[in-house]
């Protein structure tokens, strides 16, 4: 990822005082980042072209890079699954890995054996096999417990599955915590008060006390070694998953405050092991909190932002210079209560800024049809007919308070004052590469459907202008579904020009527009309008820059050719498309409007 520092200079401004042009809903330009931004480290380089063990031999080369580059992936059991997914992302520019991850859980246990039940009070076979001396796991720590103070007991008992395994920087008191294997499972147990205080004295003799049994059901081997050492050899970063705060029983969107300091526990010492293990990898970008929020003006309140503070704090301690990662999600229905304005969204992503986390992926939710992708001139259109399961037969202006492009100018417009304001932060867009239901869903849950190449080109076109980054939700089924897949349509399509930004700007005396996106060497610009057009060869009469700016998305390049926007008639929304020499156009056209 790279960072944009670009400031208009005197000349520019004086250029275009007289005419600008008008991108959605603005007649202002996106807003500039300034030198407070602090870019984090890039990928790793492949270290090698290819490499072959057990499960095959794998290329290490992008072949068709496209404008996303990160996915979420789905843990699997196959060792050479990762590796099949990792080459498949790879191969389409991918550099990016973003795990989904496991929530920690409040259980009771049976009264007289001390197993762990399940949800629905029946015995979780998953803790069955973790016995010490014949007892159970929370009977043998119980024992411990009294046998160092009378009084001590455990008050509540919690679990955690992972195929990641752990070292001893897992256990803040060895004396009283302990890996326990059983086949190929290892159980760490471990023990704290409930305030999340994980008082590292490990008395447990002066006074009686109730403590949390935290039971992690883990892995004899360690999946976040696996895929740390296929990130250094495809050159990738990974994000491993923060584990998911219990939900609250009566608003299941937001984190159950009662668990929050036990979540915190689990989480430091998590991430204690990590630094422990981890914190020089170049391979690890980060981790990622999976715990959604839909981003509204009313999110300071949320409690669920606590998890986030908690946890970019023993961040900072354990793996300095690492961030966290959220990806929350849009709603800019009308037709619902809870359906948020631009500048409603831009207050809440404010509000997640302030807690400290380091990178904030919106979901574009085109995916579940909580927002829609149009221009402002499109209003008065129908919307996708892909779109009617969620908003019925309406126009776009009907079903949503703004269009993709509108949510994401706000929020940069955010994110540039909590720059200012001294904060470090990212956005980046989380390209949602699905539909609300199909013929044939993608999952095995739900009725989410296939999309295609056209639908997410254009979804990176409303969204590119503003982010640093593009990644999408997600691999795993979504890309890899359908006849054709969407990866395989990428494979075959990836040359295609994708534009994200038109701006009226000068040059020396010559009046022009600067166009921004992908794939633009051989460009012809195309600038349509009533009554008129104009194919410009930027080869022949402009510019092209393919030295990436910084702040914005890898691969994005800058063309400029002279036109004269005095053609065209104040107020007109102009058609602005990008064609090369193939034949391939854009499939979205930069809508834009001048006005005097």
């Amino acid at each position: 990822m790279r960072w944009l520092f670009v400031l208009l200079g005197a000349a520019i401004l004086t250029a275009v005082a007289a005419v600008i042009i008008v991108l959605p809903s603005s007649s202002q330009e996106p807003p500039r980042p300034t030198a407070s931004s602090k870019a984090p480290s890039g990928a790793p380089t492949p270290k090698v072209s290819e490499f072959t063990d057990p499960c095959g031999t794998f290329e290490t080369k992008e072949q068709a890079p496209y404008a996303v580059t990160g996915y979420w992936i789905t843990p699997r059991s196959n060792p050479c699954t990762w590796r099949h997914q990792l080459e498949e992302i790879h191969t389409v520019g991918g550099d990016t890995i973003i795990r989904i991850g496991y929530g920690l859980q409040f259980r009771s246990v049976d009264s007289g054996t001390g197993e762990v039940k399940a949800k629905d009070g029946t015995l979780d076979p998953l803790y069955k096999d973790c016995v010490e001396d014949g007892l159970s796991c929370h009977d043998a720590a119980e024992r411990d417990l009294r046998q160092a103070n009378e009084g001590n007991r455990i008050g509540r008992t919690y679990v955690y599955r992972t195929d990641e395994s752990f070292g001893n920087g897992i256990f803040r008191c060895p004396g009283m915590e302990r890996a326990i294997k059983a086949g190929k499972r290892v159980y760490f147990r471990l023990l704290a008060p409930p305030d999340g205080s994980d008082d590292s004295t490990c008395d447990f003799t002066q006074k009686a006390t109730s403590y949390d049994l935290i039971l992690v059901a883990g892995s004899a081997t360690d999946s976040l070694t696996e895929l740390l050492n296929l990130g250094d050899q495809f050159g990738m970063r990974i994000f491993p998953a923060l584990p998911l705060a219990p939900r609250d029983p009566d608003v299941p969107t937001r984190a159950n405050v009662k668990h929050i300091g036990t979540l915190t526990t689990l989480t430091r010492r998590i991430l204690q092991d990590y630094g422990q293990r981890f914190a020089g990898r170049a391979s690890l970008g980060g981790v990622y909190q999976p715990f959604e929020v839909q981003m509204a003006d009313t999110l300071a309140s949320n409690p669920t932002l606590q998890v986030y503070a908690d946890q970019h704090t023993v961040v900072e301690q354990e793996l300095p210079g690492k961030p966290i990662l959220i990806s929350p999600y849009l709603d800019a229905r009308k037709r619902v209560a809870f359906g948020q304005t631009p500048k409603q969204v831009a207050e809440g992503f404010k509000a997640l800024v302030r807690t400290g986390v380091g990178i904030i992926a919106p979901q574009d939710s085109r995916g579940t049809g909580k927002v829609g992708l149009f221009w402002p001139d499109e209003r008065d259109s129908e919307v996708d007919e892909r779109l009617r399961p969620v908003v019925g037969e309406a126009t776009y202006g009907t079903a949503y308070h703004g269009s993709t492009r509108d949510y994401y100018r706000e929020m940069a417009a955010a994110r540039e004052e909590m720059l200012q304001a001294g904060h470090q932060v990212d956005l980046w867009a989380n390209v949602e590469a699905f539909e609300p239901s199909g013929d044939r869903p993608c999952a095995p849950q739900g009725t989410r459907g296939k999309t295609d190449k056209k639908r997410l080109d254009q979804a990176v076109t409303m969204a590119g202008r503003y982010v640093q980054k593009i990644v999408s939700y997600m691999w795993s089924d979504f890309m890899t579904c359908g006849e054709p897949s969407l990866e395989s349509e990428i494979m075959s399509d990836w040359q295609r020009p994708v534009a994200v930004d038109a701006i009226r700007r000068g040059r020396d005396i010559q009046d022009g527009v600067e166009v921004r996106g992908y794939n633009f060497t051989g460009a012809t610009v195309v600038v349509e309008w009533t009554g008129g057009r104009k194919d410009l060869d930027v080869a022949a009469v402009g510019w092209l820059d393919q030295n990436p700016f910084e702040d914005v998305p890898e691969g994005m390049v800058t063309a400029w050719v002279p036109f004269d926007w005095t053609q065209v008639p104040p107020g007109e929304w102009v058609r602005i498309s990008v064609t090369v020499p193939s034949g391939k156009s854009t499939t979205e056209p930069l809508h834009v409007r001048i006005s005097a």
